[in-house]
């Protein structure tokens, strides 16, 4: 005879955890952190290994002696912090000011509220936008690739984002032509005379394979990155198509933080919606307002600044976008 076995919740366990999902997008950062130091050397070593180690210190000095409680470092949520900051930093930055955008980043945008799962706002965004109003200079001089052995003393040059914001400003369609190919904006941005931009951003490819990775392991879900680069090609399409000073939308997509940004910033899942219909709208509304950033605003890049308004909607985007509850028609 069969019985019937009662027992207290929950009745099905998982391999799920904050562990396995904060290493396995630290996993997917890999490629784009190794294309970093053959593309930068010493300065992006220096400046990812100053990120991490301010991130986990603080979260752990913080947590231990502020909070009174135990630390949670070994979790992998401050050294995913400290990496992410990192790739939104030039490799030329100095180190105190990776060490303030980590105060920023850890020490006001997560742990002020309550460490992780209670902050509102994407802590690396915030450390980078941060500095990026403080330190407009420092944030914006962007090193040329290949200078291996330099850390401060190096030669900079101009981004694509850069050229493309001057062609709409001046409108001057000629200036495109001086955009890198969509192949090494693909692989990487070895021209002589360009800087190729923050570490992260170096190379498209890396990040894909980054993308790929965590789709396969399920640790994201493709409704955010795909509505946000879907809603960037459909603008830059149009506008393309409006006006020849805007660039080839390929080059749009390939150019800046934006596959940085779409897949490892604006997946985060403490500040973005729940549902999935939620994430499409968060995504489209990223899309939405880095397009109108970056065409119309004052900086050249709008991902970062996109991604912390939609954190701000996601509260909303819940509230108002719900599954239906069980039983109800």
């Amino acid at each position: 005879m069969n019985k019937l076995v009662v027992s207290l919740s929950p009745h099905a366990h998982g391999t799920d955890s904050v562990e396995r999902n904060m290493y396995g997008v630290i996993i997917a950062l890999v490629p784009a952190l190794i294309v970093s130091f053959v593309y930068f050397g010493l300065g992006s070593a220096v400046v990812c290994a100053v990120s991490v180690a301010s991130c986990v210190f603080l979260e752990w000095a913080i947590t231990k002696y502020m909070l009174r409680r135990q630390p949670t470092v070994s979790d992998g949520s401050a050294i995913l912090t400290g990496l992410l900051l990192g790739f939104n930093l030039p490799s030329n930055i100095p180190i105190w000011i990776v060490m303030l955008g980590a105060v920023m980043a850890i020490g006001v945008a997560k742990m002020a509220f309550g460490g992780l799962g209670c902050n509102l706002f994407n802590p690396a965004l915030v450390g980078r936008c941060f500095l990026l109003v403080s330190f407009p200079a420092q944030m914006t001089s962007w090193p040329q690739v290949g200078q291996l052995a330099a850390f401060t003393d190096v030669q900079t040059g101009a981004t694509p984002l850069s050229i493309m914001k001057e062609a709409i400003k001046t409108g001057d369609a000629s200036m495109l032509d001086q955009l890198p190919d969509a192949l090494t904006m693909l692989m990487g941005n070895p021209a002589n005379g360009f800087g190729a931009g923050t570490i992260g951003e170096v190379c498209a490819l890396a990040l894909l394979i980054g993308l790929v990775y965590m789709l396969m392991k399920r640790i994201i879900t493709w409704h955010i990155p795909v509505s946000i680069i879907l809603t960037v090609a459909v603008m830059a399409t149009a506008l393309h198509l409006s006006s020849d000073v805007y660039a080839h939308p390929i080059a749009v997509l390939l150019s800046g933080g934006l596959m940085l940004g779409a897949i490892f910033m604006a997946t985060d899942y403490v500040t973005s919606p729940m549902t999935p219909r939620g994430q499409i709208i968060y995504g489209i509304g990223i899309g939405v307002l880095t397009v109108v950033i970056r065409n119309w605003g004052s900086y050249p890049e709008g991902m970062s600044f996109a991604i912390l308004i939609m954190n701000a909607m996601t509260p909303l985007i819940n509230n108002y976008v719900k599954p239906k509850r069980f039983g109800v028609a």
